[in-house]
């Protein structure tokens, strides 16, 4: 497949050989999420946002599997130098216990892997003064034990998270969901856990908030945290958490005076803030961190997606000092991703991707606004964390299936809300490309 050339190209969507695979995957897999039935052939041409299912319809992925693929499909920045090295087996170790090493020193080792992980996690958080981490598996995972070790600093057991937000499916993280319904109902949760709203307004001041945040005095937060009036007693509490621009719950970007004011009331009452950046850190959103992008300064750094496993980055004075306070079977154990996340790490900031992603964010959203497609309310996004957003639930639907009709992947997010994740890389040839599909899919639903 030639990159500079390749377009997508669809007989049938989903075609037959796909009906097939998905249908046998149900029959064992646990009932989830599913989208639609795109099986991509992984032997099959595939190179960035292009992939080839096992139909033969060849792709534009403007979902980066949910992020998880931040540098799309066969990137030679990682392939080629994956091919450099004979990979062990097992590729998975017991990484709390042992260590894994290669030939050189730590420093410069032949091989990278979770401690050169590590070492590039500190690299990127330093203005932060982050000087510890813990790897894990998963997003969920890496929320989990930002909420551990808050309360292990604090000693505080109550926490502050915010409506719309998503932090994982686990029942620790679960509990900090303002999302969906369906995610937390009938599940027990975590005591202690109140919730605030989260802008609605990106342009918002206190004086023209509509979401309820801003008060005639102050804000909901800092009212609750108000030694003298506040019902939550700063003594019992642990953490706030927060994505620094909502990913599940709609793409949604905070305006600066609500940023402002989470920041002025965490500094003033010393809380603990967890920057929940599974989805917006590694450049996604035009700079390494989301965070960088606001006042916040955040004391923990959950981080995941496209960095291959899961990660809580803090400071010594945050971690447990306990031995076996935390830990982990495969935790700083998974010897290939954490080789993968490095190469991404690298290729992040060695090929200019976060400019990249801010300049293409800038195009696609200039590009969707020029071209104003009916039934579309608001486009907004952060460098490559994309939204359209549509009038109606319906309306978004029938874009996202008559885009795979096109041969473009896309995702709903929110109630109404359509998200676009193009890779980091993605040209300004492929931007064009993909905005074209997408609006073909508009018009197709109006018709």
């Amino acid at each position: 497949m030639d990159r500079e050339t390749a377009e997508p190209h669809v007989e049938e969507m989903p075609g037959g050989r796909a009906r097939e695979w998905a249908a046998h995957h149900r029959r064992t897999a646990a009932r989830s999420t599913y989208v639609y039935d795109f099986v991509w052939d992984i032997t099959e041409e595939a190179e960035g946002p292009f992939c080839t299912d096992v139909d033969g319809n060849v792709l534009l992925d403007f979902t980066s599997h949910v992020a998880a693929a931040p540098l799309g499909y066969n990137n030679p920045l990682i392939t080629d130098r994956l091919r450099e090295f004979d990979l062990p087996d097992p590729t998975k170790i017991a990484g709390q216990d042992f260590y894994a090493g290669s030939p050189g020193t730590p420093f410069d080792p032949e091989l990278p892997g979770p401690t050169q992980l590590m070492d590039r996690l500190i690299e990127i958080t330093g203005e932060y003064g982050m000087d510890r981490v813990f790897l894990s598996n998963s997003g969920a995972e890496a929320v989990e034990n930002a909420i551990k070790i808050c309360y292990d600093a604090s000693g505080g057991t109550r926490g502050i998270t915010f409506e719309g937000g998503f932090h994982g499916r686990t029942l620790g993280a679960l509990s900090l969901n303002r999302s969906k319904s369906v995610q937390r109902k009938g599940y027990p949760e975590l005591p202690g856990i109140a919730d605030v709203p989260y802008c609605d307004d990106r342009t918002c001041t206190p004086e023209t908030c509509g979401c309820g945040f801003f008060r005639e005095e102050g804000s909901a937060l800092s009212s609750k945290l108000d030694p003298e009036t506040g019902h939550l007693p700063l003594e019992d509490l642990a953490y706030l958490v927060i994505e620094p621009v909502q990913g599940e719950g709609g793409y949604r970007i905070p305006s600066d005076a609500f940023m402002r004011e989470v920041a002025a009331v965490c500094d003033a009452y010393d809380v603990l803030v967890i920057a929940d950046e599974i989805q917006t850190g590694l450049g996604r959103t035009g700079t390494m961190w989301g965070s960088d992008q606001s006042p916040i300064e955040p004391d923990v750094i959950t981080c995941a997606k496209g960095l291959r496993v899961g990660a809580t980055v803090s400071r010594s004075d945050v971690f447990p000092d306990e031995e076996a306070r935390i830990s982990s079977t495969w935790g700083a154990g998974d010897v290939l991703a954490a080789m993968q996340g490095v190469l991404t790490i690298d290729a992040i900031r060695e090929e200019g991707l976060v400019e990249n992603a801010r300049e293409r964010g800038e195009q696609a959203k200039a590009l969707l606004r020029d071209a104003a497609p009916d039934g579309v309310v608001d486009v907004r996004g952060r460098g490559l964390l994309l939204a359209v957003e549509f009038d109606t639930k319906a309306r978004r639907e029938a874009v996202i299936e008559a885009a795979l009709e096109r041969g473009l992947l896309t995702l709903g997010c929110g109630y109404k809300t359509l998200r676009l994740l193009p890779p980091l890389d993605v040209t300004e040839r492929e931007i064009d490309l993909g905005i074209d599909l997408l609006c073909e899919a508009v018009a197709a639903v109006d018709e």
